[in-house]
């Protein structure tokens, strides 16, 4: 087991790659918390992960209820030895239609979000302690339509950079995991029915180097590779699990 006994937040936990990561934590014997929007789909997944699991309703966008989640995890767990800062949203952003409301609520969550989850947590965090940020592969492309979603990984990639020298001294790391196209509920959009998923999928699936979409669970097993030892001469870095697509 490669985390055992250490004390590990997901945010974004209650679907895809951060359901996907907290079980593999859990599975390898860590403890395991993970926040997330949808109480029914938190207590799904806590349900999924194991007894123990730590569950919270947690909106990444309000500093208030960062700190409550602080406090709760505080009080549950005490020392926190690995953040996950997971939790995103992703949609298109069309230079010409795009308005304020969308650019609030996709920077709020992807960019701000990130930022102050590590803020927050940073107290509980000792020397040893790991932060992944997942970022994407659209920060190393130029896509039609996504400006402002890979605008706001690019920004997240930065952090990784950034944090990492600023934490170094702590012994903390900062790591980043860089996911492509991922087979995951938030590929669906509102109104999408199962055949225009599946369609959108093969068609992406075509254009990949390995000819297929990723699961949650590659994913995850890169961020168990940060979260672990086994990464312990790892700083400042970005996996990339994308198929080759942003490479080929």
């Amino acid at each position: 087991m490669y985390l055992k006994g250490r004390k590990a937040l997901i945010t974004g936990g209650s679907s895809g790659i951060g359901l996907a990561t907290a079980k593999l934590f859990a599975s390898h014997g860590a403890h395991v918390a993970i926040t997330g929007l949808d109480e029914e789909k938190l207590g799904v997944a806590r349900e999924q992960i194991g007894s123990g699991t730590l569950a919270m309703r947690a909106d990444v966008r309000s500093l208030v209820e960062l700190a409550e989640l602080r406090n709760t995890f505080d009080r549950t767990f005490g020392q926190l030895d690995i953040l996950f800062a997971n939790a995103g949203v992703a949609f298109g952003t069309p230079i010409e239609t795009t308005d304020e409301a969308r650019y609030a609520t996709l920077m709020d969550v992807n960019v701000k979000g990130v930022f102050f989850t590590v803020q927050a947590m940073l107290p509980l965090m000792q020397s040893g302690g790991a932060i992944i940020l997942n970022t994407s592969w659209l920060n190393q492309v130029g896509t039609p339509g996504l400006s402002l979603l890979s605008a706001s990984k690019a920004a997240t990639r930065s952090f990784a950079r950034t944090l990492s020298a600023e934490l170094l001294p702590r012994g903390i790391r900062v790591n980043a995991v860089s996911p492509g196209a991922i087979d995951t509920p938030i590929r669906k959009r509102d109104g999408d029915t199962e055949e225009a998923v599946r369609a959108s999928n093969e068609k992406l699936a075509a254009r990949i180097p390995l000819k297929c979409l990723g699961d949650a669970e590659d994913v995850a097993n890169a961020a168990l590779y940060l979260a672990s030892d086994l990464s312990r001469y790892v700083v400042g870095a970005e996996i990339v699990v994308d198929g080759g697509f942003s490479e080929l």
